[in-house]
């Protein structure tokens, strides 16, 4: 399997997002949280610190395409080998209603889990350093 680092052209307009790690377990070294959201649990659609909109249906392509070819958690964008993907599902308002999750309770976005391999990245996670994900991604950006 090839490190997503390996994989990803780093340029200077490579978008980012970070959401706060919502649990973690010391022992096991787990941590998860969201990864990125595009509506709030109320349906309201969430710009990004950059401005832009990333459309539920574009939210879980990327989703599956992480998992499928990646799994891998670096350390702030830097270096690969940190962290492993354990945990990931794409929350639509159409899989809310299939599991039975009334509309409302939650957000349109990426839940993710990883095992943190990296005892220095774990520190810090636990000390409040690293308190929250940031995904790295590339897109077309389309005025709306």
């Amino acid at each position: 399997m090839k490190k997503f680092s390996e994989l990803i052209e780093k340029q200077d307009d490579v978008l980012k997002g970070r959401f706060k790690i919502a649990k973690s377990d010391d022992d096991r070294t787990l941590a998860f949280g969201w990864a990125s959201v595009s509506m709030r649990a109320g349906g309201e659609v969430i710009e990004d610190w950059q401005k832009d909109i990333v459309e539920p249906e574009e939210l879980e392509n990327a989703a599956y395409e992480f998992v499928e070819l990646y799994r891998e958690g670096g350390e702030m964008h830097e270096r690969g080998g940190a962290a492993v993907l354990i945990e990931s599902v794409v929350f639509t308002e159409e899989k809310m209603q299939a599991i039975g999750i009334p509309a409302g309770t939650l957000p349109v976005g990426w839940w993710i889990g990883f095992k943190v391999l990296d005892d220095d990245v774990w520190e810090k996670v636990k000390d409040g350093t690293y308190s929250m994900f940031s995904i790295e991604g590339e897109a077309e950006r389309i005025t709306v």
